[in-house]
């Protein structure tokens, strides 16, 4: 079976010189039919007298039986000669002109990531930004697909001030696949101390969302468009959503809770998780992206805040559930403290089928790995655990585990990107 991800990559360079080739190729046609009207006038002649000389010179060391033959393969010779010194000549004037040597390499890997499988990543919050920095160093062709009911921190004052979709998880997004200087990321992610006033709280990115909605006469499609430009971003970033929604919780106590930031301090197992209101639409685009995917992956994330409210949008599940890409759920490493406390692997996959009832993912990737001792006791005092990877269980439940040590140890415990992304890459080519 013809593999067309590969087929991609080896014609990846050749994307995009169509109109350059057309015009090669009509700057050559005159060529020709100029050579062809003034050859016998001015160019026959020339080389007449061009072969008779070659021919004087031969004579001295070659056998006159073998004349024909020796000036066949000089011939030969001096012609790749030729292309091989103009070669040279186009790479040493091109390096000149834009002073930079690595541009054919840089021209051949961006046409490669055009190139490169088609991919959408769900979720929200930490989990997903790190995800898509290792997706970007594979393919271009991301969609990340953004939960939309965040409403803590600065993305929650937006959302209640100037009644816009909360930009937050978007920016990291954003900035995760961005393209552009370390300074210009670094500006979208700076965030104000306390001491600022009313600035205090607020990150640079999410007040340039708001400001961006604003010249865009409020639209926050346009406003995420332009943000993408000014980033350069490898992919594209959309909400699932563009309605206004929130997060209701059923706890295991029968409570209901509304907010995602009062469900994640609810310090109580949750049951049932709701959008309010129920019915929302989802984005075109989003839905356009799931359909056309090569590999499709949720999380990692918050199972209830981040995973499943994507998963409950109008129009989201049905198109997972029909796509033939390759599906992937990413577990936690760790659990999340008043939302997944003591949660295994398998239970991470039991929230996800409690809240929906279709099977929509066929792969699930659990991290084997185990954090040093030191960052367990450091996240055992968070009310944090190693989530358990009881493969063996979520094998039983019909699903395929993608098993390994994926976990990068700094200061806190979180998914490798590269590994991730290398592992789930490995899917689309078989």
């Amino acid at each position: 079976m013809i593999n067309r991800n590969r087929i991609r990559r080896i014609l990846a360079p050749t994307t995009g010189l169509r109109k350059a080739a057309l015009i090669v190729l009509l700057g050559l046609l005159c060529f020709l039919l100029g050579t062809a009207l003034s050859f016998k006038l001015a160019i026959q002649p020339l080389l007449e007298n061009l072969k008779r000389s070659t021919d004087q010179m031969l004579q001295v060391v070659v056998p006159e039986a073998l004349l024909d033959q020796a000036t066949h393969i000089l011939g030969g010779a001096l012609l790749f000669l030729g292309i091989y010194f103009l070669y040279l000549g186009a790479r040493s004037g091109l390096r000149k002109v834009t002073g930079r040597d690595e541009l054919y390499d840089e021209y051949v890997r961006s046409q490669a990531l055009a190139q490169g499988p088609r991919v959408v990543a769900l979720g929200g919050g930490t989990g997903l930004s790190t995800l898509l920095k290792g997706l970007k160093q594979y393919t271009s062709n991301i969609t990340a697909i953004v939960t939309v009911t965040d409403d803590g921190g600065s993305s929650g004052k937006l959302m209640k001030e100037k009644g816009m979709i909360p930009p937050g998880d978007i920016r990291n997004c954003l900035v995760a696949l961005a393209d552009a200087e370390r300074a210009m990321t670094d500006l979208f992610q700076h965030r104000f101390k306390s001491d600022s006033g009313n600035l205090s709280g607020h990150s640079i990115g999410n007040l340039l969302m708001a400001a961006l909605t604003d010249m865009a006469g409020g639209d926050f499609e346009k406003a995420i468009e332009k943000a993408s430009a000014v980033l350069n971003i490898r992919g594209k970033v959309v909400p699932s959503t563009f309605a206004h929604v929130s997060l209701r919780a059923v706890l295991d106590d029968g409570r209901e809770v509304c907010g995602e930031t009062k469900i994640a301090e609810s310090a109580r197992r949750i049951r049932r998780i709701y959008l309010e209101p129920e019915e929302v639409e989802a984005y075109d685009a989003a839905v356009l992206a799931i359909e056309n995917a090569d590999l499709i992956c949720m999380g990692p994330g918050s199972v209830y805040t981040s995973v499943v409210p994507n998963l409950l949008v109008g129009g989201i599940a049905e198109a997972l559930f029909d796509s033939e890409a390759k599906r992937v759920y990413i577990c936690n490493v760790m659990t999340q403290a008043g939302e997944s406390d003591q949660f295994t692997a398998s239970e991470h996959v039991m929230a996800i089928h409690s809240n929906l009832d279709r099977k929509l993912f066929d792969h699930v990737m659990v991290n084997t790995g185990t954090p040093s001792q030191v960052l367990l006791e450091k996240y055992r005092d968070q009310g944090q655990h190693v989530v358990e990877p009881d493969i063996d269980r979520i094998k039983a439940m019909g699903y395929k585990v993608i098993g390994g040590n994926f976990m990068s140890e700094t200061d806190v415990v979180r998914h490798d990107p590269m590994k991730v992304a290398a592992r789930l890459m490995s899917l689309v080519e078989k």
